[in-house]
This record gives C-alpha cells, sequence and structure tokens, in this order.
C-alpha cells in the first residue's frame, strides 16, 4: 500500500499517526491561513496573466480561494493534522470546491517558497502595527513629561543617589530608545518587503513567470534575486526577534523602576488600580503585577530569539524542515509584544507621581556635591582639588548627620576661603537641575528643546502624514 500524501507517489509506505503529527505544523501556521491566501491568488493572478493556464481553469481557482476566505473570516474552517500544514490544507479544501483543477494551483511553485512568502506578508503585515502601539506609547511618554518639566527626582548610578534631575528628563531617555526601537523595526521592513514567490523548491523554475508581476500584486518593494537565498533566508525573522527583544530590554527596565518606585520604600509612584492586584491573604497589599508580568515576558522573547539563532547556524543551503521551527518563536512574539506595549501605555498613562515626595528625596541625600564641586571649580580651583575638598565636606555631613546645604559659611571657607554666601542658592535642588543646561542635559529650557523636538517627529510620524 503506497503512501497516500499528495508528494507520496514516489513512498511505499504510509507513516503512522504520530509520526504524522510530529512532522506536521498546522497546529500552528494555520496563522498565516490569510496570507496563503494571499499568495495564492497572486499565484494565480499570474498564472493566468502568464497563460501559464488557461483563464477558465485560473478564474475557477481565483473564485474557489475566495470562497475559502470568505469561509474563513466565518469561522467555517477547520484543518486536518494529516494535511500537515497550512499550504495542504488550503489545496484541499480548493480541491473540496472546485475539483481536480485546483491541483493546477501548485503549478511553478513550491511549498518552500510559499511558506517564505507567507512568513514574509505576515510579518509585513504586523510591524506597521507594532509600530503605531510604539508610536503611541511615545505620545504618552511626551504627555507625562510635559507635565513634569519641573519635577525633581533623584538621579541613579549604580541604584544610589547621584544627582537630581527633572523627572520628565527620564521619561524622555526612555522615549529615545523607544525610537530606536521603531526605527529598528522599520528598517526590519525593508528586509520583509522582499518577495521569495517564484523562487520554486530552490533553483527557479522552467515556466515563463512574471516575479515582478507577483510582487506588485503582494505590495511587495523587491523580489528576491537569488533562488537559493529566498528560500532558504529568514534574516528578516531573526532581525524581529532581535529588534522584539531589545523592546523587551526596554520595557523591562521602565518596569523594574516603576515596581521599585511603587514600593513603601520609594512612594514616588502609585499605580492605577486597574493596573494592580490584591493578595489573597492580605488585605491591605497593591501589587504591580502588570508591571512584574511585562518584566518576566522579555524572557520568553529572548528565548525565541536564541531558539532561532541556533536553528539557523548549521543549516546548508537551501531549504530545511528545521526552517519549520521559525514560525511559533514569531508568532507568540507578535501576539506578547502588542498586548504589552498596549498595556504598558495604559499603565503609564494612568500612574500618579508624587512630585513632592520625589523632590524631598533629593534634599537630604548629599546629591549637591557635584554642584559644590563645579561651584569651586567654577572659581579656578582644579576639579579635582575642587572634588577633594567637597568629599571633606561630604565625610563631615555624613559624621554630623548634616546635609552640606546646613554647614555655615565659617564651616564651609575653613577647607577653601573661596566659598561665599552665594553657595547656598547652587545646593538647592531645582537650581542644580536648571543650570544644566548643556545640549541634552537636564536643564529645564533643554527638555523644553527635547520636547519641541519629540512632538515633531511624533507628528512626522503620524499615520495622516
Amino acid at each position: 500500500m503506497g503512501n497516500k500524501k499528495p508528494w507520496g507517489g514516489r513512498f511505499s509506505k504510509q507513516s503512522a499517526a504520530w509520526i504524522d503529527s510530529f512532522g506536521a505544523s498546522i497546529s500552528f501556521d494555520q496563522e498565516m491561513a490569510h496570507e496563503d491566501l494571499e499568495g495564492s491568488l497572486a499565484h494565480a493572478q499570474m498564472l493566468k496573466k502568464t497563460g501559464i493556464i488557461s483563464p477558465a481553469d485560473a478564474e475557477q481557482i481565483i473564485a474557489g480561494l475566495k470562497e475559502i476566505e470568505h469561509d474563513l473570516k466565518a469561522g467555517k474552517v477547520t484543518f486536518d493534522v494529516q494535511l500537515e500544514d497550512i499550504h495542504m490544507n488550503i489545496e484541499t479544501l480548493l480541491t473540496q470546491k472546485i475539483g481536480p483543477v485546483a491541483g493546477k494551483l501548485h503549478t511553478a511553485r513550491s511549498r518552500n517558497d510559499q511558506v517564505a512568502t507567507d512568513l514574509h506578508l505576515y510579518l509585513k503585515h504586523r510591524l506597521p502595527e507594532i509600530n503605531a502601539a510604539l508610536l503611541e506609547l511615545q505620545e504618552v511618554l511626551v504627555q507625562k513629561a510635559q507635565q513634569h518639566v519641573t519635577t525633581i527626582m533623584p538621579g541613579y548610578t549604580h541604584l544610589q543617589h547621584a544627582q537630581p534631575i527633572s523627572y520628565a528628563h527620564y521619561l524622555l531617555a526612555y522615549y529615545q530608545m523607544f525610537s530606536r526601537d521603531r526605527e529598528r523595526f522599520e528598517f526590519n521592513l525593508q528586509h520583509t518587503d522582499i518577495n521569495p514567490l517564484g523562487a520554486a523548491a530552490l533553483a527557479g523554475t522552467t515556466f515563463p513567470i512574471e516575479r515582478a508581476y507577483t510582487s506588485k500584486l503582494l505590495g511587495f518593494s523587491k523580489t528576491y534575486s537569488n533562488s537559493l537565498d529566498a528560500v532558504s533566508d529568514r534574516d528578516f525573522v531573526l532581525e524581529f526577534l532581535n529588534n522584539a527583544s531589545i523592546l523587551m530590554v526596554h520595557l523591562s527596565r521602565f518596569c523594574e523602576e516603576i515596581i521599585l518606585w511603587c514600593s513603601y520604600e520609594f512612594g514616588y509612584l502609585e499605580l492605577d488600580d486597574s493596573f494592580s492586584t490584591g493578595s489573597s491573604i492580605m488585605p491591605q497589599k497593591k501589587n504591580p503585577d502588570m508591571a512584574e508580568l511585562i518584566r518576566g515576558k522579555s524572557g520568553r522573547i529572548f528565548g525565541h530569539l536564541l531558539g532561532l539563532l541556533t536553528t539557523m547556524k548549521g543549516l546548508p543551503l537551501a531549504y530545511n524542515k528545521d526552517l519549520q521551527e521559525d514560525k511559533e518563536g514569531v508568532f507568540d512574539t507578535v501576539k506578547t509584544i502588542i498586548p504589552t506595549l498596549k498595556i504598558f501605555t495604559g499603565m503609564l498613562k494612568t500612574l500618579k507621581v508624587n512630585a513632592a515626595k520625589m523632590e524631598q528625596a533629593t534634599t537630604h541625600d548629599l546629591s549637591n556635591a557635584t554642584e559644590f564641586a563645579d561651584y569651586l571649580a567654577s572659581k579656578g580651583l582644579p576639579f579635582r582639588e575642587a572634588h577633594r575638598v567637597v568629599g571633606e565636606l561630604v565625610l563631615k555631613c555624613i559624621a554630623e548627620k548634616r546635609n552640606l546645604q546646613d554647614l555655615t559659611p565659617a564651616e564651609m571657607q575653613a577647607v577653601s576661603p573661596l566659598i561665599a554666601n552665594d553657595i547656598y542658592a547652587k545646593l538647592t535642588s531645582k537650581e542644580a537641575v536648571a543650570r544644566r543646561n548643556s545640549f541634552g542635559g537636564t536643564g529645564f529650557s533643554q527638555i523644553k528643546k527635547q520636547l519641541a523636538q519629540a512632538r515633531a517627529e511624533l507628528a512626522s510620524n503620524s499615520p495622516k502624514n
């Protein structure tokens, strides 16, 4: 008894059901059902235009594919694991609708270029959605920053108080990170927007196909110029998973700070109730679970990237069954980062800022020591010497549980006669922030410039433009 698979003519045995199940991909590649139909419709139109199949056969195939698309949208389609993948399932459904003429659809095409086309289309359709979600997040960041230009908070290095900064400056740092994320996804689209259809199995085809025509029908800006590369390339997928991983790093870092700053010890922020949860045993608890989940989901995205890199590293050209492993990570990543961005945006938008607590944290932490050293340097003292002098005053303050601004003029002048009464105005945290007006600094005038630039960038990237 021979093999009944569509490709089974040269096989003398039928594989066991459990083996078929192991090799099948329909459980996950049905995610690309619409893309598979889209590619098949373009291929059928090309076969008609070039006369590779008759107009009557082509029209019958096109009508049948459109019926399947309608059934799919209506939820009337079921897939069969025995048919292995989305391609054979669609072809079988088409055969059930229009008969043996459905077999002509696969003329001048292989599942190798078909699956590559489906995956290109899948990401091509979703990358703009990801960037739209990023733009929405950036808009909320800018809105929040505009409200907090003069809100003072501790700036940290090594998670220790370093120098006071504006909370808006902090928010705009993440705005810049997300801008780079958008740029990476936009560049990713360049390598996704290439058509592999027509490369066939690996060597092209003897039929007089018009690949530029299918590229036009499918909205691809370019066509792969090498058939081996077309069916084996997954760089665009690796780029996507890499870009998603970097995005999740940024979101995870942001969430880590939100989690810390919502704690009793910090008290800088409070999450809205709608983005928090309670405890099953402790009635007082308000947990930052959404932030923690986002932080945690970064690991699964990193895993998808590492998994595909490992799969790809030893593959000879051209197509290998290993490439079946390229899809689940992509689908899961898309399903993870889009809702993650939406959750994070809502969480940030409703976040309450305890501005008084933030500023208070900068008044007793000696984080104005750099201002003091800069003051002495501006008076002509070499900065290294100024650093030593202020360090001695810091040591005195620590020993006596005082602040630099609490020292008397005489105590200050005992370490340096350059110190005058004008030092006190420069030691306030607000003044320390306001004076840092070097390009890109935390000074209020610089923040306003950053905000103006951000608003212009968002306006230029708006879907209306």
